[in-house]
């Protein structure tokens, strides 16, 4: 069977990713002075970052609707079997909901609920991928991958929580807190929804080099075959260290470093990066 593998914007996948696998993106939706941009076509991250530091607001998102899905899918089964279909997790957004809608209309379009955010969702997409690609069944590939799902773990480290309390995701007591005390907040999925875990304090360079050391350092639970660098802009020489902690931690068959995608970085501002991996 031929099958195409697709997921929201929000996988964060770099363009030589979804080349190389062939993998099918749906643009979400981000709301810039009155104008809505497809997140990763009409819009980058800079632009968003440059327009909220203009003072003239903050940008917002919106999910895919079943129209979006539904052409999406049409075109896809035209040329494919089947298709497998990853999501946002369904606590962050409607996306979910809309391509389940939209899926109803077709057979063989399997929609999965990653149950997680940026690449937590492109590790799914890229063992489905692979998993295609050997021929394996779409029904059984997309079950598995609602399995392995929950063994995802995804995790970034916050340089401010300005972009998150303008979105209504955190309180401005909150974000003044952590401001005054230089708080570096780490942001963890968990169940399919975000929460905060532990706080940081001093320089983003050192608080994400503890961060990625304290993730990674004497797990023997974790798959070695693939780990993802995901971040909106830190500086080189921090992402060069971040690898480095990462081969003395024990190391990955495959460190892929993209960039935060206009959905994310729209919720988490600049300088912000999170290692992401799958548990055994």
């Amino acid at each position: 069977m031929r099958i195409k593998i697709s997921a929201d914007s929000t996988c964060d996948l770099s363009p030589e990713l979804i080349e190389t696998y062939n993998i099918g993106i749906t643009p979400l939706y981000i709301e810039k002075g009155g104008q809505n941009c497809r997140d990763g076509m009409d819009i980058t991250p800079q632009e968003i970052f440059d327009y909220v530091r203009s003072g003239k607001g903050v940008c917002r998102t919106a999910a895919v609707n079943v129209g979006d899905y539904t052409a999406f899918f049409k075109k896809c089964r035209e040329n494919y079997d089947a298709v497998i279909h990853f999501n946002i997790s369904s606590d962050f957004s409607s996306c979910y909901q809309n391509a389940c809608t939209a899926a109803a209309e077709f057979e063989n379009v399997y929609v999965v609920d990653s149950r997680n955010l940026s690449t937590g969702i492109a590790l799914l997409v890229l063992d489905a991928a692979e998993r295609a690609e050997k021929g394996g069944d779409p029904k059984e590939i997309a079950a598995l991958m609602r399995e392995t799902a929950e063994k995802v773990e995804a995790s970034f480290v916050i340089d401010t929580l300005f972009y998150l309390q303008k979105g209504g995701r955190c309180s401005t007591l909150a974000a003044l807190g952590a401001n005054l005390l230089k708080l570096k907040p780490c942001i963890e999925v968990k169940d399919g929804k975000m929460g905060v875990g532990k706080k940081y304090r001093g320089k983003i360079d050192n608080c994400i080099a503890q961060y990625v050391r304290e993730r990674l350092q004497g797990r023997d639970d974790l798959r070695r075959n693939r780990i993802f660098i995901t971040h909106s802009g830190c500086a080189p020489e921090i992402v060069e260290n971040v690898k480095a902690i990462i081969k003395e931690c024990g190391g990955f068959d495959e460190v892929l470093e993209t960039y935060a995608g206009c959905t994310v970085s729209s919720h988490c501002g600049p300088n912000t990066l999170g290692v992401l991996f799958v548990r055994k």
